[in-house]
């Protein structure tokens, strides 16, 4: 079975490594990847050292009409030369121009996963007709979180019998080996040590990720907890903003901005936290707060991707409206006070259980292979 993936803006994909590991000890299936991005990607490198064919299809999110222009005749291209059984599209800004690239080159089976539900109905609906005729050209449709399949049905009119529920995955050996030297590095470098509760979020600094109520809530917080910390890791154009917000709320002490965190050191971050604050709208997924459950973090969330689908509110995770900083302030205080280390510990048995990689990986290639058998 020879599945091509075609993915944007990124030069290299964690996930896709590991779907491309396990490919390569199991024999199946074998993938070639379409990688659209301004400069050569990592990934090339990455995939051929596992046996895989990549290349390379110059693009610059930018000029993204330009550019989604100029790579649909090269998808296509690539698509006719290769001929594979599958096509599996994953960003729009791939999706777009690969699944109409895979109709014209005459593959059957054409997948799109929905990482980006959501995005332009909240900030560019005039967009949306674009999104639709994707669910339309593809011939499944991966939701990542029962909340995405609802969206999927309701707002972009997808075919619920192309619409199949996959969660997105995690390798527990590798995002749960808490290392207790780095962190103590990273208590230091931080300033945490002797503070709490410490309190974090994971997320690049844009409007959906609701980092604007976060700190509207760590001014209520810290009202009770005087030496409350909260740790923001991330970086992006709200940045600025978010920072201005800070210093006005007076919480210049209490808030640390800790750029990226290395991949390597993440789950030792989350083992520094006392409680993962997560606060975005219309999130299809939410890797990390996943991450931060495996790790055992208590989570408080809005009621959004894989939260609102894993988390029983109370018993192992605590669910809070969106758009409020109270409710999150709220939130945060109950979760302190009624036991964050039977909650956190709730949180990593269902994580562990829902968001494995081996459940990801399975029901991914049992759709490639039941797409498969249709056609013949």
């Amino acid at each position: 079975m020879h599945v091509l993936h075609t993915f944007a803006n990124n030069d290299s994909v964690p996930y896709l490594t590991w779907f491309a590991e396990r490919a390569r000890h199991e024999g199946d299936p074998r993938y070639t990847f379409l990688v659209m991005y301004p400069k050569r990607p990592r990934m090339i490198d990455e995939m051929r050292a596992l046996g895989f064919n990549v290349e390379w299809i110059p693009y610059d999110d930018r000029k993204r009409k330009r550019g989604m222009l100029l790579a649909l005749p090269r998808l296509w291209w690539y698509m006719r030369r290769y001929r594979p059984d599958v096509v599996h599209c994953n960003l729009f800004d791939d999706s777009l121009p690969g699944i109409i690239a895979a109709w014209l080159a005459g593959i059957k089976v054409r997948v799109v996963t929905k990482q980006d539900t959501g995005f332009h109905w909240l900030h560019a609906p005039r967009w949306m007709f674009l999104d639709r005729l994707i669910s339309r050209t593809a011939t499944h449709v991966i939701a990542i979180s029962e909340e995405c399949k609802r969206f999927l049905i309701e707002r972009e009119h997808a075919d619920p019998s192309k619409i199949v529920r996959i969660h997105n995955g995690i390798p527990p050996e590798i995002f749960t080996q808490q290392d207790p030297l780095v962190m103590e590095q990273l208590r230091v470098r931080f300033g945490t040590t002797g503070k709490g509760p410490i309190i974090g979020t994971v997320a690049r600094f844009i409007e959906w990720k609701g980092y604007r109520y976060i700190i509207a809530a760590a001014a209520r917080i810290v009202l009770r907890h005087p030496d409350a910390r909260f740790l923001l890791c991330g970086t992006g154009n709200q940045e600025k903003e978010i920072r201005t917000l800070v210093s006005e709320a007076n919480l210049d002490e209490h808030v640390i901005f800790t750029g990226w965190v290395d991949r390597q050191e993440m789950a030792s971050f989350y083992g520094l936290l006392d409680v993962y604050l997560h606060a975005a709208i219309l999130e299809p997924f939410g890797l990390v707060y996943a991450e931060a459950m495996m790790n055992g973090v208590p989570v408080v969330s809005t009621p959004t991707g894989a939260a609102l689908d894993a988390i029983v509110n109370g018993e192992n995770g605590i669910l809070v409206d969106e758009r409020s900083a109270e409710a999150l302030a709220d939130g945060v205080e109950h979760l302190l006070r009624s036991g964050p280390r039977s909650i956190g510990a709730a949180g990593k048995e269902t994580a562990l259980r829902m968001y494995h990689f081996n459940i990801m990986w399975e029901g991914t290639v049992d759709l490639y292979r039941w797409a498969l058998s249709k056609q013949s």
